[in-house]
């Protein structure tokens, strides 16, 4: 797996995906490249610097997402 690091104004940016499938309550959820939940079915989002930015992201392409878990708590709203 090859991990990226970018900077954004001194900032720390990590890449992410959303699952293209649904989970047990019928959403997308993000995942942060890095995430061992990590799918093989899923779409690139980019780099944000926050989980809540790439859920946004992420909305545009699905109404129903939602973070992971495990690594986007700060966006997991379940």
């Amino acid at each position: 797996m090859f991990v990226a690091i970018f900077l954004r104004g001194g900032n720390e940016m990590d890449l992410y995906y959303v699952h293209d499938g649904v989970d047990n309550k019928g959403q997308h959820e993000v995942h942060k490249d890095s995430c061992s939940w990590l799918p093989n079915d899923k779409t690139f989002l980019g780099y944000y610097s926050n989980s809540k930015e790439a859920v946004a992201k992420a909305k545009t392409i699905y109404t129903n997402s939602d973070g992971c878990c495990h690594c986007c708590q700060d966006a997991d709203t379940d």
